[in-house]
């Protein structure tokens, strides 16, 4: 028998034994790991939906979301405060939440999540200092031409090396430094709105203001990172702003990402973006005499620190510039949004604010002393985080096994923390929880609730948001201004229609009436 005759017969046998061979590691490695994952959880008291053999629970949750979407949504004031936008957005957490308590597993495919909502435990995560809790790989893939490998996803001590450089820059003491083109920047859009009620004559106007405040905070990141080179700085931001909905428009939250059909438009903007942020560090360190920005700031440190041999500071600086500039210009301006409808909702607070900024900032300017007697303000932007935060959920995987309280999460666990629902629990805020009563905080958050680790607009642990301080103050300095310069209401045409982008923003926009005080 020839060779090639004893080869044609034993392939279909190798064939077979290749087959059996990947269906048995398939086994071991994804059935019946996520098997012992679940009767883990199940062996601690933890229960949950039954899921389906391939595709877990997401069949379920499709139509969970698909019977919300033909419900109507509230219309009046009262109505849009009180409902949690859980119900609206992520339904099923909702509905799951009712029927299993605050902590309860359920899968996507044979990828085991757990439901975490008791205040309890959320204090015990608060708490929790391991680097063994990261950003879950397979969500955040998606969105690696936007973060590349920066602090915004990467895990364990890379993270902590990009977080030990990146977050002094960040602290009270350096925001502070920075009100001045905070206010520089927010100038141009009160003239622009004042133009606007000229041109609609001169009474009121009606504004659509997503796109100005998107606009704004990104002038003011642009300035903060890139100083004088602010034309680079809003091209880099239109073209993350393109590279963003290019990564949204396919896929979902959970599940398969599907193929992507525009993949060579996201390469090409990724590109793009690198080498334009790349090209704008270094043009800025040629200028020496020019005062130094954030990111010159950062790369200086990433260069120095006796522990970053292993970085690249061009991957390090492009990776974190993008994650700084898109967290830094669309959280801030989508929080200022909520803010703003919840103030057209409640005028007599934007009488109070209105009446301390006259007070305490002399002919209506504001600069870093002023800030910290603003009050009023502050209590309403933490208000409008608590019932509005744009950060839907905090989401973590264990990496490996982690315990946290009396509960064992088993290694490959992502824990999803939703923070609007610990936002308006009855039981952590009390009966009017539902309600906007910005005088809850008027002495801080520690005695604003029961569990003031379960106030989370910015994130919980050790993975806190680094640029809290700059967004807390850039916050002040809107609203301050806007609130000074214009009275304003809720346009007729506002429809309330929470969605998930990843950010939960109002999804046709934010329309007002404003008038000149």
């Amino acid at each position: 028998m020839e060779f090639s005759d004893l080869l044609l017969r034993i392939l279909p046998s190798l064939a077979l034994l290749g087959l059996l061979s990947f269906i048995f590691h398939l086994y071991r490695t994804v059935l019946l790991s996520s098997y012992t994952v679940k009767k883990k959880l199940h062996m601690q008291g933890i229960n949950g939906p039954s899921p389906s053999f391939l595709y877990g629970n997401l069949p379920e949750m499709q139509q969970i979301q698909l019977k919300v979407k033909k419900e109507a949504f509230p219309t009046h004031g009262d109505e849009i405060v009180a409902q949690d936008y859980t119900s609206i957005v992520f339904p099923y957490f909702d509905h799951w939440r009712k029927e299993y308590g605050p902590i309860y597993m359920y899968s996507t495919g044979f990828k085991q999540h757990l439901y975490i909502t008791d205040p309890e435990f959320v204090k015990e995560m608060n708490q929790c200092n391991t680097l063994d809790l990261g950003k879950p790989p397979y969500v955040t893939k998606r969105f690696a031409p936007m973060f590349g490998n920066g602090i915004v996803r990467s895990n364990g001590h890379f993270w902590a090396l990009q977080r030990k450089i990146v977050a002094p820059e960040f602290f009270m003491v350096k925001v502070k430094s920075m009100v001045g083109l905070m206010v520089e920047s927010t100038i141009p859009l009160l003239r622009e709105w004042e133009q606007r009620i000229e041109a609609q004559g001169g009474l009121h106007a009606e504004i659509t203001v997503d796109d100005d405040l998107k606009g704004l905070s990104a002038n003011v990141i642009a300035r903060a990172c890139f100083g004088s080179s602010y034309f680079k700085g809003n091209q880099i931001f239109s073209k993350l702003r393109t590279l963003h909905k290019a990564l949204t428009q396919q896929g979902t939250l959970f599940g398969f990402t599907s193929f992507r059909n525009n993949y060579k438009e996201i390469n090409s903007l990724e590109r793009e973006i690198d080498s334009l942020i790349w090209e704008t560090v270094q043009e800025r360190q040629k200028q020496s005499s020019i005062e130094r920005d954030l990111m010159q700031l950062i790369l200086e440190e990433a260069v120095n620190n006796p522990n970053s041999g292993k970085l690249s500071p061009k991957k390090f600086i492009v990776d974190n510039c993008k994650g700084l500039y898109f967290a830094g210009h669309d959280t801030t301006a989508i929080s200022a949004s909520w803010v703003l409808m919840l103030l057209a909702l409640h005028p007599e607070w934007q009488s109070r604010i209105r009446a301390e900024v006259a007070q305490f900032c002399n002919d209506g300017s504001i600069d870093a002393n002023s800030i910290s007697n603003l009050k009023m303000i502050t209590m309403v932007i933490q208000e409008a985080l608590r019932l509005f935060p744009p950060a839907g959920f905090v989401v973590r995987e264990t990496l490996e096994e982690v315990q946290i309280g009396n509960i064992t999460i088993p290694k490959g666990v992502c824990t999803w923390t939703l923070i609007s629902t610990l936002h308006r629990d009855p039981t952590i805020w009390g009966p009017d929880a539902d309600k906007f009563k910005p005088e809850r905080f008027s002495d801080g958050v520690s005695k604003a609730c029961k569990f003031p680790q379960a106030y989370i607009p910015f994130g919980l642990g050790t993975r806190l948001c680094v640029g809290r301080n700059f967004a807390m103050v850039e916050l002040k300095i809107v609203i301050s201004f806007i609130v000074s310069k214009f009275k304003f209401s809720l346009s007729p045409n506002y429809v309330h229609s929470p969605v998930f982008r990843m950010l939960v923003e109002p999804e046709n926009g934010l329309q007002l009436i404003i008038q000149k005080v």
